[in-house]
């Protein structure tokens, strides 16, 4: 069955991700190769990411991807640091990545500034070209997103995945990487029809729910809790699937919602037993690929971007099911900014 998820400025943005990516394809390439050939010419040991809300799950996907295919220890800046305590941080030689729809929250852009002095290589991966961020940062990487005037981000965040994806591809020489990306855009468009309402009447009655991933769904399930939060006031909490293990797990009892995200990678199996260990624990699972459908897999990182895609979907019928503003959220607005 097709997705019938309600026609509103979410809704639109969400379909708008497929092209936003054939988009990158024009914007792309040439700051992403300027980046690289600095990136071999001074090859950072540390990559230090920088980023709020919906983009610092894209920076748990950087890690993801950076350590696992370039060897790179990655480390999450506390963006206090510099803009409250005015602390400059050891970063000569070392990469700084920020990640921002706006460009304009007043600690990424003190980071990237302080970094910037410090030494470092400094990135940003930003929708507005012009921004403060962007003017701070020597490279700059456009999502090339256009406006999104939804509060909550989907096809920014869709398209920080993707850049992230082209980046990482670039830097490893990665050609099935490379391969999966071209074919993004489709498979995109494909997930974006998928019909998640399976899911969509137990958890919109409930009150709290789990959400778990693992190597590159971890960013997945963080996302699509904060989304669960903010579009449908749905208290939700993301996990991996290890770390859930070790004291979460008390928490399930008969009926407990939980999403588990599944991956084609070497964590396949671990999450598999997890969310047969939950059932036999009585918890409601929704796995996708076991219990909500999924596209066939191809590129475990490319795959775990098609599965956020499908979850919007589901995500728009929860918030109908709920009331509310699904454009507006409560007590939220489209850019925030913190010091």
């Amino acid at each position: 069955m097709a997705n019938t998820a309600p026609t509103t400025q979410l809704a639109a943005e969400w379909r708008e991700a497929p092209v936003v990516l054939r988009r990158q394809d024009e914007v792309l390439p040439q700051p992403v190769s300027a980046l690289i050939d600095h990136l071999h010419a001074r090859a950072p040991r540390l990559v230090v990411t920088c980023a709020r809300g919906s983009s610092a799950h894209a920076a748990t996907y950087a890690k993801h991807l950076f350590e696992r295919h370039l060897g790179l220890p990655v480390a999450a800046a506390a963006p206090n640091i510099a803009s409250i305590y005015r602390r400059t941080l050891h970063l000569e030689g070392q990469m700084l990545l920020a990640i921002s729809q706006s460009g304009r929250s007043e600690d990424i852009v003190a980071t990237a500034t302080m970094a910037r002095h410090a030494g470092a290589i400094t990135a940003a991966l930003v929708n507005d070209a012009e921004s403060p961020l962007a003017r701070t940062c020597a490279h700059v990487l456009p999502l090339a997103a256009e406006a999104e005037r939804s509060v909550a981000a989907t096809k920014s965040f869709v398209a920080s995945l993707a850049a992230l994806l082209r980046l990482t591809a670039a830097w490893s020489g990665n050609a099935a990487m490379r391969r999966a990306l071209a074919r993004l855009p489709q498979r995109l468009a494909q997930a974006t029809a998928l019909d998640w309402s399976a899911a969509a009447a137990s958890l919109a009655s409930a009150r709290s729910v789990m959400v778990i991933g693992r190597g590159p769904t971890l960013a997945i399930a963080r996302e699509a809790a904060l989304k669960l939060k903010e579009v449908c006031n749905i208290h939700a909490e993301a996990f991996s699937s290890a770390e859930f293990r070790h004291g979460p797990i008390a928490l399930i009892e008969p009926d407990y919602p939980v999403v588990v995200f599944g991956t084609s990678d070497e964590a396949a199996e671990g999450l598999g037993a997890l969310a047969q260990d939950l059932r036999d624990k009585g918890a409601t699972v929704f796995a996708v690929a076991h219990d909500l459908p999924m596209l066939a897999p191809e590129q475990a990182d490319a795959d775990a971007i098609c599965q956020i895609q499908a979850f919007y979907g589901l995500l728009l019928q929860l918030a109908a099911r709920r009331g509310g503003d699904i454009d507006r959220p409560r007590h939220l607005q489209k850019v925030t900014t913190t010091r």
